[in-house]
């Protein structure tokens, strides 16, 4: 169960870890003319209960706010970006539960 565990929290990690960086990447261009911002979707991994994966996809510019550079809420990205770091920080705990359980069934065996 913890080598699981682990491995969830593992995908949460790097789930969220690259979740951040699409947000950073979308206010990095917010000046930059033609950026086509991107928008990250989370994941079930397969089977069911071992994680988490990310998608990334262009958004659709058809439904951008004029009033947004390119496209981008700088707003929301910024909003994002502190429930991703707030994943980071979970998926760490997960991960840090995880090892602490592991290491004390090995103990209780040896």
């Amino acid at each position: 169960m913890s080598i699981s565990a682990l491995n969830a929290g593992v995908s949460g990690l790097n789930a969220n870890q690259r979740a951040l960086d699409v947000s950073a990447h979308n206010v990095a261009n917010v000046g930059t003319a033609g950026f086509q911002p991107q928008a990250a979707a989370f994941q079930e991994s397969s089977p069911a209960g071992g994680g988490v994966s990310l998608s990334v996809e262009g958004r659709s510019l058809s439904s951008a706010n004029p009033a947004q550079a390119n496209g981008v809420d700088v707003a929301k990205e910024i909003t994002d970006a502190l429930v991703y770091e707030a994943g980071v920080n979970l998926s760490a705990k997960v991960v840090k539960t995880a090892d602490a359980t592991l290491g004390s069934l090995l103990d209780i065996r040896a």
